[in-house]
């Protein structure tokens, strides 16, 4: 055989070799634990969501899935880490739209990009905000509270899971509107700020209700309005914003998983297909319905149109609110 020939055969025998490797690969994953990384610190939306897939995907598939919380600068080391990671199915991420859609319009050196980092797997829920007080705080409603912050030196204290996160975006929308000047307090995630909100360190968190919804039954927190069109029925007292006189005030989050790029469509699909059989459980919706929440599936092709529409609009709306990360 002339060189020329025996390099092109041995060329297409790696070729073969490589494509058989990812098939194989793709055919018997998963064959070792699974790692889920939420950008957010415990006891947020974020990671409850994380916790709520993960133990009946581990069951479904066989393999342990572990939940990993690496919070910080606003979702992104997390969040850059499954940029960075091994695309084999091995390493996934549970993320937050106000990371995935917001951040890219406040960090112009961004080191993750939504679309060309990640392949979308599946969504799992949708959630309107909850405007949560602390119980300390002397108010009962929505016209209370912005008279109450008109009494204070520096307005009300609002608390967030980070700079450019939709709770901060939430509040500037929610000082404009009511034309009452408010202090924003950022903190690592949803469980620090929901802390100091029980203590009565800040007045007030614009958050997704699966987060606080048991401080507001217990009476630690109270819930002065629901940021979505309709009223929930796990929260069939707290009035919508536009009941509560801010027309027009919604704010909505989702929670979706996202896998590296290049990770193989095989191991995509069949992740997606097994969400798909959690989130439309009943057990599954009965949990998020109980937390004030919509248990919702999309899957991975729906999920991708989706997130390209959200960050047309969140870029509008951050731009329009003049949001600064820092």
């Amino acid at each position: 055989m002339k060189p020329t020939l025996r390099l092109l055969a041995a060329n297409l025998g790696l070729a073969l070799a490589a494509a058989a490797a990812t098939t194989a690969s793709a055919d018997t994953w998963p064959s070792k634990p699974i790692t889920f990384i939420v950008p957010t610190a415990p006891a947020g939306s974020t990671d409850i969501m994380a916790r709520m897939v993960g133990e009946p995907l581990q069951r479904a598939l066989g393999q342990p899935v572990v939940v990993d919380n690496r919070p910080g600068a606003s979702g992104n080391i997390g969040t850059e880490a499954v940029a960075r990671a091994a695309p084999d199915g091995y390493t996934l991420l549970m993320q937050y739209s106000g990371y995935h859609v917001g951040n890219p319009s406040l960090y112009p050196q961004l080191k993750w990009s939504p679309s060309k980092d990640f392949v979308p797997v599946a969504m799992v829920m949708r959630a309107p905000h909850v405007v949560a007080v602390s119980g300390k705080l002397p108010v009962n409603s929505m016209k209370e509270l912005v008279e109450h912050g008109k009494k204070k030196e520096g307005g009300l204290f609002y608390a967030s899971s980070g700079n450019g996160s939709i709770q901060h975006i939430a509040g500037e929308l929610l000082s404009r509107q009511a034309k009452q000047p408010m202090t924003h307090v950022p903190y690592k995630g949803s469980g620090p700020a929901i802390n100091d909100l029980i203590a009565g360190n800040v007045d007030m968190f614009i958050t997704t209700p699966p987060s606080v919804i048991g401080h507001i039954a217990s009476g630690r927190m109270k819930a002065l309005g629901y940021t979505g069109s309709k009223r929930h029925p796990s929260m069939p007292n707290v009035p919508t914003s536009a009941e509560a006189g801010l027309p027009g005030y919604e704010v909505e989050s989702w929670f979706a998983v996202f896998a590296p790029a290049k990770t193989p469509p095989e191991v995509v699909a069949k992740l997606s297909a097994e969400i798909k059989k959690i989130v439309e459980s009943e057990s599954f919706r009965k949990k998020v319905d109980e937390q004030g929440a919509f248990a919702t599936y999309m899957d991975s092709a729906a999920l991708g149109k989706f997130v390209d529409q959200e960050l047309v609009a969140w870029s509008k709306v951050i731009k329009a609110a003049d949001i600064k990360p820092e």
